[in-house]
C-alpha cells in the first residue's frame, strides 16, 4: 500500500528543504517521493536541493523535469502518471507533511478497502509551523460516505486546497483528461469522477500545513495566461476560478449521472466567504463590481452570500476575518452550514 507523495515544483526552492525534511520525519513507511520541476527559473536550486536529500536517502525520490511548462493541472496530472503507489498524497511546494500524518493516513486504508479519497484537514502558518493561525477541519470526528451524489457534493468544494489530499492513482488514471487545463481545479475533477464509484473518508486530524504570505505563481502555462497573472490575485482570475469550479461541477453532473450541481453551488453559496474575501482589499467600487460579477455565476440565490458581502463591506477583511477565525477556534471544526453538512454528526 505505498503511498506516493507528489510534489508539483515551481521556483519556491527556499521552502524544498523544510518540505523534504518534514516527510522524511515521518518515520519508516512505504512511501515514495514524486518531484516534477516545471521550467522554472529556479531549476537549478531545486534541483540541487533534491540531490541533497537523495544522497542522504537514496531510492526514495523520483525526480522529474518537464520538457515544457504544463502549468498546475497538467502538473498534477505528471505527477500521477509518474507515481507507482496506491495513492498520491498531494503537498504544494511551500507546504508542510504534518507530523504523524502517515500514520493516520495509513491506518485510514487500512480501515477502508474501497477509499477513493481522503479529504484531509488542513492548518496554515507563515513564519513557524510550531504556530498555526488557522486549523481547516469540517468534520469533528472522522466521516465515510459512500459512492454516489452526497460524497461528491460533500467532498467538492472541500477539495480545492491541495496540501494532504489524497487520491487513488488508479481511479485517477482512468478518467484522465486535459480538458481543464488552465483551471486550477484538476483535484475536484477527480474528486468529482472518483466518489461516483469509490468512498470519501473526511478525517479529523492536521495532514498537511498550508503556508500562508506568499503570493500565487500561477499564470507562466500557456493554459493559464490570459486567465492568470503570475504574483497577483486579481478579480479577474478569481471569476474565473469560479467559474471553472462550476464548469467541472456541470461536466461531473452530464458524465456521471448524478444531479451533483444543484447540491454544490449550494454549499459553495454557504461557504462564500473566502472567495469574497480574497478582493476585499481593493477599493470598494472594485470589490463591489467583483461581488455582483460573482453573484452573476448563481451566488445571488443563497442568503449566506449577502451575509459575508454585507460583513466584509462594514468590518473589513481584517474584522471579518477575525470574526470567523473566533467562530472556528470556539467550535474547534468548522461551522456547519446549508442542509449538506447539517445532517452529519
Amino acid at each position: 500500500m505505498k503511498i506516493s507523495i507528489c510534489i508539483p515544483a515551481y521556483n519556491r526552492a527556499i521552502y524544498l528543504a523544510p518540505l523534504l525534511r518534514s516527510i522524511f520525519d515521518q518515520g519508516n513507511f512505504d512511501f515514495e517521493i514524486v518531484i516534477t520541476e516545471d521550467c522554472s527559473p529556479e531549476r537549478d536550486q531545486i534541483t540541487s536541493i533534491v540531490k541533497k536529500f537523495d544522497a542522504e536517502f537514496p531510492g526514495v525520490i523520483h525526480y522529474e523535469f518537464n520538457k515544457e511548462n504544463l502549468g498546475y493541472d497538467g502538473n498534477i496530472r505528471r505527477l500521477f502518471e509518474l507515481s507507482r503507489g496506491g495513492y498520491c498524497l498531494f503537498l504544494g511546494n511551500d507546504d508542510l507533511l504534518a507530523p504523524n500524518a502517515l500514520q493516520a493516513l495509513t491506518d485510514i486504508l487500512r480501515r477502508v478497502g474501497d477509499c477513493g479519497v481522503i479529504v484531509r484537514t488542513y492548518a496554515t502558518f507563515e513564519e513557524s509551523s510550531s504556530k498555526l493561525k488557522q486549523i481547516f477541519r469540517y468534520f469533528p470526528d472522522e466521516l465515510v460516505i459512500p459512492p454516489g451524489k452526497q460524497a461528491i457534493a460533500i467532498a467538492y468544494r472541500r477539495s480545492v486546497v491541495i496540501p494532504g489530499m489524497l487520491i487513488h492513482r488508479e481511479s485517477a488514471l482512468s478518467v484522465s483528461t486535459d480538458q481543464f487545463d488552465g483551471t486550477l481545479l484538476y483535484q475536484l475533477y477527480l474528486v468529482g469522477m472518483i466518489l461516483a464509484k469509490k468512498s470519501v473518508v473526511f478525517t479529523p486530524e492536521i495532514i498537511g500545513l498550508r503556508r500562508d504570505g506568499n503570493a500565487p505563481d500561477f499564470g507562466n502555462s500557456k493554459s493559464e495566461q490570459g486567465k492568470f497573472t503570475p504574483k497577483e490575485q486579481t478579480p479577474e482570475s478569481s471569476l474565473h476560478f469560479m467559474a471553472g469550479m462550476l464548469e467541472i461541477a456541470k461536466y461531473v453532473q452530464q458524465s456521471t449521472g448524478l444531479a451533483v450541481y444543484e447540491p454544490i453551488i449550494a454549499d459553495i453559496g454557504a461557504y462564500s466567504y473566502p472567495i469574497l474575501s480574497i478582493q476585499a482589499n481593493k477599493s470598494k467600487f472594485i470589490f463591489l463590481r467583483y461581488s455582483v460579477d460573482l453573484a452573476k455565476l448563481g451566488l445571488w440565490r443563497y442568503p449566506l452570500f449577502y451575509v459575508y458581502f454585507s460583513l466584509l463591506l462594514v468590518l473589513g477583511s481584517n474584522g471579518a476575518d477575525s470574526l470567523i477565525k473566533w467562530v472556528k477556534k470556539s467550535l474547534g471544526y468548522t461551522p456547519r452550514l446549508g442542509h449538506l453538512s447539517g445532517g452529519h454528526k
